[in-house]
């Protein structure tokens, strides 16, 4: 099998565009794209589709095209575009972005990103739908996982309804787990270094930590796979080093998985290069380490698996250039149990490296996730960011001026957001607005306190329907959670990532009664990833006649599985121990809600977890219910129904 280098020759000259365009939100009189370029562009945006024969040019200058340095030779092209005349519905619109800079004659996408066009086709293209009828939605993407990428089944739907405005989805939902910076390949960390050096990305100093700053850190010989031996050998640190459960190290600010947990904001910035575009790869030559033959073995069997992802991500990209995505974050994206519990946020955030290390990740997050989703609400917090980057001396970003800005973001009242759709689209933080247990520090909070619960139920009173997005699902596996609530009853909840919605009493009752309030007639669909499984549920409120209707959908993961065996002895007993005579349903927080679970049309009978790398896809009726529920598979079976239409 060849080596990762093997698949493509190393460019000695970079790509004018190194990542991008990603389509974010498209609106009849608004577009948004995302791009990472190597030099500063002159670029114009084509349109063409609709009543216009012609193509419509227009020019992007600093009124929609934000430009942040994220590093030498690498600069961050944020696209806003408000149009004069407004785009139609429901028909196909192609598009094109013209690049010209110093030397470089104009070019299209065809010339500098052939790899996004579909066969036969000039440019790519969109549809704004007047509806959200048809949503992709998953989570959990992580890229040495040996499953397939759930991102190639978006591919092969595009491709087979490219021309079918209808059938094409009008949004991809991607609920959480983007990236993982907290459990890194060893390959996909030197890769992530030859990027760093390849492209000049900010380096910076570190607090805190044995090693003084980037530079060092890539050189040090604990960077592969001992990472949290880099943190300070004294007792006052010992918290935070590590944390032990019955002889099983876990350390606080890192995961148990990969020992390489991204440290410096050009680590995350070029991690977000390499999953999101196959150019990056061209341009470095990763070379494994030295390391120990257990750390050597691990390093071959994750480069196998990386293969595979870096062979699929020309289709990954054209996916992402074709449909809009909308994004929030959980904890991989920043760090494992992110805020799980009071104690953890005590010790993470007191001390300055993993401080740091969440703050960077946030950064990234604001830069490549956050602000295509509402562009604009992150204005100041965008400037204070440019002008971080601007100001960076001799490619090493100013050290008060980087902990400023983690210190507003840290900050930053939520980062959920809402948007005007049909129906309405209300997408959850469910990390940052914790209500913590006032019992006990070491007790999972709850994952959104009164105040942000407070908001939800004012944006959803009174609606027909509303389409919701929690990253961890609101109606998860009763065995599950209580396995979890009985390791949090132990003072051990960092062994389960116990983080699910019934682990906290208060924050549990009031979800509960707010989809109970007597204005809450409608119906409710609540999109879910996180637990890497698939699964629906229907759901009634007992004794009430009339609404609302709810559905738990969760799609889980894009590149990710759980353990199938652990998962097929969970789906029996689940179904054995809660069983609807079961008295055990009495001592779940809600004994008041009728839960029923859609069975999986390709499981053995009466099973209801379906275990495979995918992505979900929601058809809704014009009132906001569900006509279709499937798991589009990776592994390149046919779809899995929870919900067929008749």
């Amino acid at each position: 099998m060849p080596s990762l280098t093997d698949l493509s020759p190393v460019t000695e000259t970079l790509p004018p565009v190194l990542a991008g365009p990603l389509l974010r939100r498209v609106e009849p009189a608004r577009l948004v794209f995302w791009l990472v370029a190597s030099r500063p562009l002159a670029l114009a945006l084509v349109l063409q589709g609709g009543a216009h024969a012609q193509p419509r040019v227009i020019p992007l200058d600093e009124t929609n095209c934000q430009r942040l340095p994220i590093g030498r030779d690498a600069l961050l092209h944020l696209v806003d575009v408000t149009l004069d005349e407004a785009l139609p519905s429901d028909c196909v619109i192609e598009y094109d972005l013209r690049i010209s800079g110093e030397g470089l004659a104009e070019q299209g996408i065809a010339d500098w990103a052939p790899h996004l066009l579909y066969a036969g086709r000039a440019r790519p293209s969109f549809v704004i739908k007047s509806r959200l009828d048809r949503v992709l939605h998953g989570s959990c993407r992580k890229p040495h996982h040996p499953a397939a990428d759930g991102l190639l089944c978006v591919d092969e739907l595009l491709a087979r309804e490219l021309d079918n405005p209808t059938s094409r989805p009008a949004v991809l939902l991607m609920t959480g787990d983007q990236v993982y910076a907290d459990d890194v390949a060893g390959p996909m960390l030197v890769a992530i270094h030859g990027l760093v050096r390849r492209l000049g990305l900010c380096g910076e100093r570190l607090e805190g930590a044995v090693v003084a700053d980037s530079e060092e850190l890539f050189n040090h010989p604990a960077t592969y796979y001992r990472r949290e031996d880099l943190l300070p050998a004294f007792k006052s640190n010992e918290a935070l080093r590590e944390r032990f459960f019955g002889g099983v190290e876990k350390p606080v600010f890192t995961t148990a998985n990969g020992h390489n947990h991204l440290i410096t904001l050009g680590e995350v910035m070029a991690m977000y290069l390499l999953v999101w575009s196959p150019l990056p790869w061209s341009l470095i030559e990763p070379a494994m380490p030295p390391l120990d033959a257990k750390q050597a073995e691990r390093y071959r069997s994750e480069e196998n698996c990386l293969q595979g992802f870096r062979q699929g991500l020309p289709q990954a990209a054209r996916a992402l250039a074709h449909v809009p995505s909308l994004m929030i974050f959980d904890d991989h994206d920043i760090t494992d149990d992110w805020n799980l519990s009071a104690r953890w946020e005590e010790t993470a955030y007191g001390h300055p490296l993993s401080r740091r290390i969440i703050g960077n990740a946030l950064i990234a997050y604001l830069l490549c996730q956050a602000w295509g989703n509402q562009p604009e609400r992150f204005g100041e917090r965008l400037e204070q960011t440019q002008r971080l980057l601007e100001t960076a001396a001799a490619g090493r970003l100013d050290c008060a001026a980087q902990d400023q800005l983690i210190d507003e973001l840290f900050r930053l009242d939520g980062w959920g957001y809402e948007l005007a759709t049909d129906p309405p689209l209300v997408v959850l933080d469910t990390r940052t607005r914790r209500w913590r247990s006032e019992r006990n520090l070491s007790r999972p909070s709850g994952l959104m306190d009164w105040e942000a619960l407070s908001e939800l139920q004012q944006n959803i009173l009174d609606k027909p329907s509303v389409l919701i997005v929690s990253p961890p699902p609101m109606f998860g596996v009763k065995l599950i959670e209580v396995i979890q609530r009985i390791f949090s009853w132990a003072g051990q909840p960092l062994l389960v990532d116990a983080e699910n919605w019934m682990a906290h009493r208060g924050a549990a009752h009031v979800m509960m009664n707010i989809f109970r309030h007597s204005r809450t007639p409608g119906n409710y669909v609540v999109l879910s990833g996180d637990v890497h499984y698939s699964f629906v549920y229907e759901v009634h409120i007992r004794s009430r006649d009339s609404g609302p209707q709810l559905w738990q959908i969760t799609s889980s993961g894009v590149k990710n599985e759980f353990p199938r065996r652990l998962l097929d002895w969970f789906d029996r007993l689940n179904r054995w121990l809660y069983a609807p005579w079961s008295p055990l349903n009495w001592l779940t927080k809600r004994r008041q809600l009728e839960v029923v679970p859609r069975l999986p049309d390709r499981r053995n009978a009466g099973e209801r977890l379906w275990n495979g790398s995918g992505i979900g896809l929601l058809v809704l009726d014009p009132s906001g219910r569900p006509l279709e529920i499937h798991q589009l598979n990776a592994d390149g079976s046919p779809p899995t129904a929870f919900l067929a239409e008749s």
